[in-house]
């Protein structure tokens, strides 16, 4: 929001300090600036422009229609200056724009006064028209000043001209008090008068006292269907207004803080609004069908099209101005195509209102609407201002555009909003400040916010909160305001130090994600993160998450972003999708995150605590060459079995035994093909990896493989074992190597090949692994060969061969029975 300094002067006395040290009052009292912009009245600030004094003015000898002029501009010599005015004469008080003089064209463009010849004759300077200085819209001739003008006085003292700065202050959703000059005034004044024992009031502008209808006509009446939406409805008729052009220091103050002047009408609500932060809307009253407003909801698509010639098709539950036929206005938002002001019109209705802020938001975002009122409305407006700005407006007109008031004023307000009641005690006030200051500093402080000290006793205060200040209802909130205005920098920090000793949890997930992290990045992975809000599009006829699980926003930002996630795996497509379009196509990437579902999506009537459940994941993507080409290598393409070492070696890093592991085929949509690893004890899927379907892919507009993975980390850290890591020393004994061919059926897979022979031997068995995998010519029909390497190893002595054999052939008994495996010789 942008917060003029000089308009900030009709309120506040702020002569004594500094735009600069304004900043820094209002950033250390909670009104954060983000800036000050210093803005030129007139373009270049009549730099190098002078009052001068036309000594001689003579005929140009080489031309008809210019003149050689000696300028006194109040130094010793006197400029030559060849002038073109017709009006130009000896003894004249004009104004000179001396040698280096910018005269702006345009915003941008302007052309430097320099010293040079006009046909023969050298010319040091210029006389100036009042348009060529921005100075009046007169071109006719050169300016002339009245006699009492000085010659050598600066131009910019003589016009007054002074800069502008702009401080561009954000305001937080919590401080809807200081959308408004009169708002940060109000800081101002609490600071200064808390902090520096200053005395300062706010000056309250002049508004009409006396409301009284001043000619006959009708006047517009109201009704509110919904008082819960429209808690206050203020408005007044006036006939007979002059709509034109706002005088030129009204068109200035809105310029200065980025508004666009249109007519007087529309300036002064947009003035008010700027003033005190009270949105207004000015109807045409001879466009409100049947002399009736009616605040109330339209049925659902109902077509509007607003003030900027956009439709827009309404919800049912958008509140809305409306006269007997139609919408005029999308209440608290925006205005409607024929709802405006214009220079034909002579009636108007003011309307003054006060509407629910919740409403007023959820309306804005679903037609992705933001206006200033909406701005203000969503925050939260001050409902017993409406009046006060009302009458600041009728001023404003009857000033401005000659209006006169038809009919009594509308004041709709069937449950009047009080002042909230706070009882606050000193003591508990310095235990939360950590300090104790002066009663009087918080009486002054909360005097000065315009806090209201109903009672007074020796242990604390019982104040009322102003209705603007719509956050402060405890008594933590006031001692919060305080604390902005007394300065969180005075207060003092003790020198001691204090600490206690505490165990962390076993295992410490922080320790073990960041030792995952740290092993994934060194291994060439970049970290990302994505948004935990996604869109439903993806979980629609989707077999793996299921539509009905999601989390629904209730008030959704836009429709990208209207559910909580199931997975990590679209985001992180997202982010490899838009990397490619970055002509990035070599991409390893990790995320750790939150995944969100409803445990009741078939309905279940459960309770609220366990109707959604929350888990902890780590996802890994690899797509593109993992290994770039060389003088004696190609490069070398992500695979699956790139992805599953990975996936290993992350359990493996989180102590769990391969042996525990039990690897099967995935049935999931999601790959073309993929895998699930699964704990052989608790038979719950800790992690699945895979190559992502083709038809995913395009869905993602992504043209390569990609290669993703999933793990369970919540499941993990579960598992993780809190007794602290033994270490053996190497085997002094060696190990055996023996290999089994055997012929099996079609469907039967490695994992359950391992898992029989380690069930078969449990002691000397550490390795199982696969070399081959065989069909065809001699295999029969249905069947497949695979060929198995058994590592067998003791630790505390060399295997016999009897020992050996033995093992073997246990195994070999385990495979025949269970499988059906026939062993090849």
């Amino acid at each position: 929001m942008n917060i003029s300094y000089s308009w900030l002067k009709d309120y506040v006395d702020i002569d004594d300090i500094t735009p600069a040290q304004l900043d820094d009052l209002l950033t250390f009292s909670g009104l954060e600036v983000e800036g000050v912009e210093k803005k030129e009245t007139i373009k270049g600030g009549l730099e190098h422009v002078v009052i001068g004094q036309v000594l001689t003015c003579e005929p140009h000898p080489d031309s008809d229609h210019l003149h050689v002029t000696t300028v006194n501009i109040g130094t010793d010599t006197p400029l030559n200056i060849v002038c073109g005015a017709p009006n130009v004469a000896a003894g004249q008080k004009v104004v000179c724009a001396c040698v280096g003089t910018k005269i702006y064209t345009s915003d941008t463009e302007y052309h430097e006064i320099k010293k040079g010849k006009l046909r023969g004759v050298m010319s040091e300077g210029m006389l100036c028209a009042a348009d060529e200085l921005q100075l009046g819209n007169d071109h006719d001739g050169i300016m002339v000043l009245p006699d009492d003008a000085v010659p050598g006085t600066p131009a910019k003292d003589y016009f007054n001209i002074k800069d502008e700065y702009i401080l561009e202050v954000a305001i937080t959703a919590n401080r809807s008090d200081a959308t408004s000059h009169i708002g940060v005034a109000r800081d101002i004044v609490a600071v200064r008068n808390t902090r520096e024992g200053k005395h300062l009031e706010i000056r309250r502008p002049t508004i009409a006292d006396h409301l009284t209808p001043q000619t006959e006509g009708t006047s517009i009446s109201v009704e509110v269907a919904d008082s819960t939406l429209c808690p206050r409805y203020t408005g007044i008729t006036m006939r007979n207004v002059e709509v034109k052009d706002s005088p030129e220091w009204l068109q200035s103050r809105l310029r200065s803080v980025g508004l666009r002047p249109i007519n007087n009408i529309v300036d002064i609500t947009n003035y008010v609004l700027m003033e005190v932060g009270q949105p207004l809307h000015a109807f045409d009253a001879d466009m409100i069908e049947g002399g009736k407003i009616t605040v109330k909801q339209l049925p659902q698509d109902t077509p509007f099209t607003t003030l900027d010639g956009v439709e827009h098709r309404l919800d049912q539950r958008d509140l809305m101005i409306c006269n007997e036929k139609e919408g005029m206005c999308i209440a608290g938002v925006f205005g409607g195509l024929k709802s405006g002001v214009t220079t034909n019109t002579k009636n108007i209705f003011i309307e003054s209102a006060y509407f629910n802020p919740v409403s007023i938001r959820k309306t804005s975002k679903r037609h992705n609407i933001k206006t200033d009122a909406s701005f203000r409305y969503e925050r939260g407006c001050d409902p017993n201002i409406t009046e006060w700005a009302l009458r600041r407006a009728v001023y404003l007109i009857q000033q401005i555009a000659g209006g006169k008031v038809c009919g009594e004023m509308i004041d709709i307000y069937p449950t009047p909003i009080e002042k909230a009641k706070v009882e606050i005690n000193y003591q508990r006030i310095f235990n939360l400040i950590g300090k104790n200051i002066p009663t009087e500093i918080v009486k002054t402080a909360l005097t000065s916010l315009e806090i209201e000290i109903e009672h007074e006793s020796t242990d604390g205060l019982t104040v009322r909160i102003p209705t603007c200040k719509v956050d402060v209802t405890r008594e933590c909130d006031v001692v919060e305001e305080i604390m902005r205005i007394y300065g969180y920098n005075n207060i003092d920090f003790d020198e001691w130090l204090n600490s206690c000793l505490s165990y962390s949890k076993k295992p410490n997930p922080l320790r073990l994600k960041n030792m995952v992290s740290d092993y994934l990045s060194a291994s060439g992975f970049s970290e990302i993160m994505n948004n935990s809000l996604t869109k439903s599009e993806y979980y629609e006829d989707n077999p793996d998450f299921k539509a009905e699980a999601c989390v629904q926003i209730i008030n959704p930002l836009s429709k990208e972003l209207n559910v909580m996630r199931q997975t990590l795996l679209y985001g992180g497509l997202e982010c490899i999708a838009r990397n490619i379009n970055y002509k990035i196509f070599n991409q390893r990437t990790y995320e750790f995150g939150h995944t969100y579902i409803r445990t009741n999506a078939n309905g279940e009537d459960l309770p609220v605590t366990k109707k959604f459940a929350e888990t902890h994941h780590i996802s890994l993507f690899v797509t593109g060459d993992v290994s770039p080409e060389t003088w004696h290598s190609k490069a070398q393409s992500a695979d699956i079995f790139y992805m599953k070492m990975f996936v290993y070696n992350i359990l493996k890093k989180m102590r769990v035994n391969e042996s525990r592991l039990v690897l099967e085929p995935s049935n999931s949509a999601l790959y073309s093909e993929g895998a699930n690893i699964v704990l052989r004890d608790s038979k719950k899927v800790v992690a699945t990896f895979g190559c992502i379907s083709r038809n995913l892919l395009k869905r993602m507009d992504i043209k390569q493989e990609v290669f993703y993975a999933d793990l369970d980390w919540d499941l993990l850290l579960k598992n993780y074992p809190n007794k602290e890591v033994t270490y053996a020393e190497i085997p002094k004994f060696p190990s055996v190597k023996r290999d089994l061919a055997m012929v099996v059926d079609k469907s039967t897979t490695f994992a359950e090949i391992e898992q029989v022979a380690r069930q078969a031997e449990k002691r000397l068995l550490q390795q199982v692994t696969l070399f081959d995998i065989y069909e065809g010519k001699g295999i029969a029909e249905g069947k497949k060969s695979y060929a198995v390497t058994f590592i067998l190893q003791d630790t505390e002595k060399t295997l016999t061969d009897k020992q050996i054999d033995s093992v073997m052939a246990k195994i070999q008994k385990q495979l025949e029975s269970q499988l059906q495996a026939k062993i090849r010789g």
